[in-house]
């Protein structure tokens, strides 16, 4: 397929720089098939079913970007790192902004936290920070800033309501540099209102990576390097899945990082525990394993989450959910609104 098939223009006003507020009132756009269904969030307590299962990623994103110097000798330079990936637990890749100034050896200044340049390609770096493992995170809170979404942070700064807004109500474990976003909806309203439905939820992670929002650069979309992510599925999580396909329930995944860390598990057919690094790419043609349906946001056009979305609700079905979007007000990408879709069969995901 042809990365032409994944574009679409989208005028500014669409895209959301804050999130609705309280998030269950956000706006859901129920897609099945070739239909389009307008609702909210707190819609879903009625559109769900007894028995239904939400798988949720409890990943809990860190304070990533760090604004600093570069220092080598006497000679010092304004950067900025994004961390993308923990090697150790004070080992990291991270992308650097600019990074034509960084060269291996250098020192890295944030305030009281310091880092060495172990090695760089191109825009990428891997740094060690001299601290202790147990200090990590506490020295991340004190110098970083919340990662947000380079179409946003190209028209503001990230402030002390991000540090609430870009946090899911089921984040436990640290690690992610990108929000899972469909999560964001989540208030404790609504969660014990599908749970007084008898609607249950299970969780997973995977540690969101800053490479979810990089484009696809090659024409012919099977040519695609993709990248990877850590991620987790415990057989905790499976037991539910099968206590719920038992009760005639669906498994809806709540977000594509979701999603992907329990086709993960499953790629020989059958779901199993998992842990390790991921790279599977979904694109039309995919088979599902696991997942019968998926809450997610609006994606950037010609990225992999909306070949990942065609892949489940039809190439078709995506283009014409994403223009009744557009035509109607909808708010695109990580603080905007949400869609719940219905997977429909594989042979029919180019339709």
């Amino acid at each position: 397929m042809h990365i032409d098939d994944f574009d679409f223009e989208l005028p500014e006003r669409n895209i959301a720089l804050r999130p609705i507020t309280p998030r269950d009132h956000a706006r859901l756009l129920h897609v099945k098939g070739g239909r389009l269904e307008d609702k909210h969030i707190y819609d879903l307590t009625t559109i769900l079913q007894p028995n239904d299962l939400l798988v949720v990623n409890n990943t809990k994103v860190i304070p990533a970007r760090l604004n600093g110097k570069r220092q080598r000798g006497d000679n010092t330079a304004s950067i900025e790192i994004t961390l993308i990936k923990r090697q150790t637990a004070t080992r990291w890749t991270s992308f650097a902004k600019p990074a034509k100034r960084i060269k291996a050896g250098d020192q890295l200044v944030f305030g009281d936290l310091t880092a060495a340049v172990i090695a760089r390609n191109e825009a990428e770096l891997e740094i060690e920070f001299n601290v202790a493992a147990q200090d990590m995170e506490k020295e991340l809170v004190q110098a970083g800033t919340m990662p947000l979404p380079p179409y946003i942070a190209s028209k503001r700064a990230p402030d002390d309501q991000d540090d609430t807004d870009y946090q899911t109500e089921f984040a436990r474990h640290d690690g992610a540099v990108a929000a899972p976003t469909a999560g964001l909806h989540f208030t404790p309203e609504l969660i014990q209102g599908l749970k007084d439905n008898q609607i249950n939820f299970a969780e997973v992670t995977l540690h969101v990576g800053a490479g979810t929002f990089l484009p696809v650069k090659v024409e012919s979309i099977e040519g695609h390097d993709m990248h990877s992510e850590w991620g987790k599925v415990t057989t905790e999580t499976i037991d539910a899945i099968d206590r719920a396909r038992a009760r005639g329930g669906r498994i809806i995944a709540v977000g594509t990082t979701s999603l992907r860390i329990l086709e993960s598990a499953a790629r020989d057919g059958e779901i199993q525990p998992f842990e390790g690094d991921t790279d599977i790419f979904i694109y039309p043609g995919y088979k599902f394993n696991v997942i019968d349906a998926l809450i997610t946001n609006f994606h950037l056009p010609r990225s992999t989450l909306l070949m990942l979305v065609s892949a489940l609700a039809g190439l078709n079905n995506i283009r014409a959910a994403y223009a009744h979007a557009i035509k109607t007000g909808y708010r695109f990408y990580s603080y905007g609104d949400a869609c719940l879709l219905e997977r429909i069969a594989p042979e029919d995901a180019n339709l």
